[in-house]
């Protein structure tokens, strides 16, 4: 089978234009094409009015191996790749202690989906509770003003990722396939079948939902076990006669004792109070940049128009997006991330007297606004004047969480005190004085906001560099600065603020059968990356208790 790329037709070309283009891109007959399916579907928006479909095509035509010696300089005609994934071991015999997967996001949703497919049996820990109640509670904080700081958008079944836009398309590198996993397993579980080819594929929440629950089922029925309410408190760690350290289980919350060799830390960005449990136990930790800013909402009408021109509103291009960068004057890159087109900015707080913002959308995409945040990278050496135990030559592991927190809880008290969060419309920032009424676009957040300044609510390089950006965001995208978009603050889980470091067999450093993986160790960014990247450990771990070599980059 043949792979060609960068097949380019007409936004509303026929059925058989594929065909067409196939034939003439590799000079056959039509009786040599026997077949071809859709790898993968994007589109070219750079001329509005002249959209164009760009198609990576599978191939099936008389003569693949001439062809492929005929097209030997092209990089747009290759060999079609094996895709399929097949496991690293099986297990002949269960353990004599079940790995333990901390964290039910999904990281630790494909890393113990993949073991359990492989026959072992994986134990899961979820401090948050199963997806349905939790949505409950989460509704509690954006309808009733209630936080459940266990049980929120952060914290129970599917990790953030439940309550975001449900994107599944990532710029890692992904030699080995395992994307393809990650969205066979998703089809699997009923999210539509377009996610495998389209290039910019997305579930929305409520699917997401329904998907979770069906891949918890197939792990419990593969001899898998899923608590939830199950918090833990500490890491049981050995140190041997060589000064070697191993883990040999966890401890809960509730006073229960888990015996492992193996277990995965699946940790979301705001697993604060288990971050600092594993540094005090030892285990390497180092501080990690991350961004910081705030959520920016326009219509998604504009915003469609902007990038799609006459075009817009076109079934298959759906509602759009935008990607922006501008690098400010005083050294600080601004950019948008997690854009969410037709969708909310959601309150996303998991500790009490703080306010923090996320966005999300549904699959339909077809809410009024649509909204991203806008955000400034930051650096550890940024950290120091907001952590008492650091300094700019020893920045302490977990001052990028001693930031975030005092962020969120400026942003607290500047909403009112009552989970409202600070909002300004973008031309009054951008002109620097406060806001005293909205516009046409009306902020989605729940439970509501508080119009004002937000001049205070991140350190000044980082407000100087926005509002030096919008205006250069605006000439880039039509409307972007107009006066009445609406920013709502505060964006400060953009990332893990801490990196738990791995070596050899994507272990951590100094602690044996302990694995970091996915978001919250600093190792993925979204749905996608994290599932990957719990494939990966769930292959490392079954290797290790099959006694097998593993040689596997960090």
């Amino acid at each position: 089978m043949l792979r060609l790329t960068d097949i380019k037709l007409p936004l509303d070309h026929p059925e058989e234009a594929i065909a067409a283009a196939i034939r003439h891109k590799l000079g056959v007959k039509d009786t040599a094409l026997r077949g071809y399916s859709v790898f993968r579907r994007g589109y070219d928006a750079r001329r509005r009015g002249a959209i164009a479909l760009i198609y990576t095509l599978d191939v099936e035509v008389e003569g693949e191996a001439a062809l492929l010696a005929r097209f030997a300089g092209d990089k747009d005609v290759t060999a079609t790749p094996d895709t399929t994934y097949r496991f690293v071991a099986q297990a002949a015999s269960a353990p004599a202690h079940r790995p333990v997967v901390v964290g039910f996001g999904p990281c630790g949703l494909f890393a113990a989906l993949v073991l359990a497919q492989m026959g072992f049996r994986p134990i899961v820990l979820e401090r948050g509770k199963a997806v349905r109640e939790r949505t409950r509670d989460t509704w509690d904080l954006w309808r009733k003003r209630t936080l459940h700081p266990e049980s929120n958008v952060q914290f129970g079944e599917g990790g953030a990722g439940t309550f975001s836009d449900g994107k599944l398309y990532s710029q890692i590198s992904d030699p080995k396939h395992y994307g393809r996993k990650v969205l066979t397993e998703f089809v699997k579980a009923g999210a539509p079948a377009e996610i495998v080819y389209v290039s910019k594929p997305h579930i929305g929440t409520f699917r997401l939902v329904s998907m979770i629950e069906t891949m918890r089922a197939d792990i419990e029925a593969l001899g898998g076990e899923i608590r939830f309410g199950q918090r833990v408190e500490d890491l049981i760690v050995e140190t041997d006669a060589d000064g070697a350290r191993h883990v040999r289980g966890v401890a809960l919350a509730g006073g229960e004792t888990l015996r492992s060799d193996h277990v995965v830390m699946a940790l979301g960005h705001s697993a604060r109070d288990t971050f600092a449990m594993l540094h005090a136990r030892g285990v390497y930790l180092e501080p990690k940049p991350f961004s910081i800013g705030f959520r920016v909402e326009h219509p998604q009408s504009m915003v469609d128009r902007a990038r799609f021109g006459p075009q817009a509103g076109h079934p298959l291009l759906g509602a759009a997006d935008y990607k922006l960068v501008h690098h400010a004057k005083n050294g600080r890159g601004v950019y948008s991330f997690c854009m969410c087109p037709g969708g909310t900015v959601v309150a996303a707080t998991s500790e009490p007297g703080r306010v923090v913002t996320n966005g999300m959308s549904q699959y339909s995409r077809n809410e009024r606004n649509a909204n991203a945040a806008i955000v400034v990278g930051i650096e550890p050496a940024d950290f120091v004047p907001f952590d008492p135990a650091s300094n700019i030559d020893n920045v302490h592991p977990l001052a990028g969480i001693a930031l975030q927190r005092a962020l969120e809880s400026r942003a607290f008290e500047l909403g009112g005190g009552d989970y409202n969060a600070p909002a300004q419309l973008v031309g009054d920032f951008v002109a620097g004085r406060a806001s005293q009424a909205l516009g046409e676009v009306q902020p989605s957040f729940k439970p509501g906001v508080t119009l004002g300044s937000l001049d205070g609510a991140l350190p000044g390089y980082a407000i100087e560099a926005i509002r030096e950006a919008m205006p250069a965001f605006g000439r880039k995208l039509r409307g972007f600065d107009r006066h009445d978009a609406i920013f709502t603050g505060v964006e400060t889980r953009t990332s893990s603020p801490v990196r738990i470091r791995r070596g050899e067999g994507l272990q951590s450093l100094n602690t044996r059968g302990l694995y970091p993986a996915g978001e919250g160790a600093g190792y993925a960014g979204g749905i996608l990356s994290a599932g990957v990247d719990g494939i990966r450990v769930a292959e490392a771990v079954a290797l290790a208790i099959a006694g097998a070599a593993v040689d596997l980059p960090a």
